[in-house]
């Protein structure tokens, strides 16, 4: 299989960001995006799908986080789309369920072509330190646009809004690497009776 490691740049009035992405990688995360809590959660997406992830976003934090977070997720989907390539002999599918203490999230992941984000996670507090629990839809759904997959999460049980978020950001990456995994039983086929994705 050739590399599976791409770099996307994405400017706007509101953001700057640049982003590798290497999908045969080792989990290794360099992040520098102004929000601490969103770098310890790609931290997660890195760690447990392990891949190797360079996130540089310089945007309007100041103003607020969202657009920096949702163009994130943007970048992220279509790097990993790039990466992809085709899909020829790749899983396609992946699921992941996490615990952490009490709280337990579900992750599943088909990398279908068609963008669809069903998110059912709901938290007890607004914000996680300065974190705006809302925004981490929007960085999901961008994911899902950009990378043209559809993505299901939900978060199955948990009080602690920190542990609900984590939960759901390690079940992403341990998903998104089951799904993107090659598989030497497809042949170099892609996994669609259609011929394409």
């Amino acid at each position: 299989m050739t590399s599976r490691t791409t770099t996307i740049e994405r400017n706007t009035r509101e953001t700057r960001i640049a982003i590798t992405v290497a999908l045969d990688g080792a989990g290794a995360a360099r992040l520098a995006t102004g929000i601490p809590f969103f770098e310890h959660m790609l931290e997660q997406v890195a760690r447990h799908g392990v891949i190797d992830l360079d996130v540089r976003a310089d945007g309007d934090v100041a103003v607020d986080d969202h657009h920096t977070v949702e163009d994130t997720g943007i970048v992220l989907g279509q790097a990993v789309a790039q990466a992809l390539g085709d899909k020829r002999g790749i899983v396609r599918y992946g699921h992941a369920y996490v615990p952490l203490d009490e709280a337990l999230s579900r992750v599943v992941i088909d990398f279908s072509g068609r963008p669809g984000l069903f998110y059912r996670v709901s938290y007890p507090r607004a914000r996680i330190g300065a974190f705006d629990v809302d925004l981490i839809r929007e960085f999901f759904q961008g994911f899902a646009n950009a990378a043209q997959a559809t993505v299901h999460i939900d978060s199955l049980q948990g009080v602690n809004a920190h542990h609900i978020a984590e939960t759901v950001f390690k079940a992403f990456g341990r998903a998104l690497r089951m799904a993107a995994a090659p598989d030497e039983r497809m042949g170099g086929i892609v996994p669609s009776t259609k011929g394409t994705l």
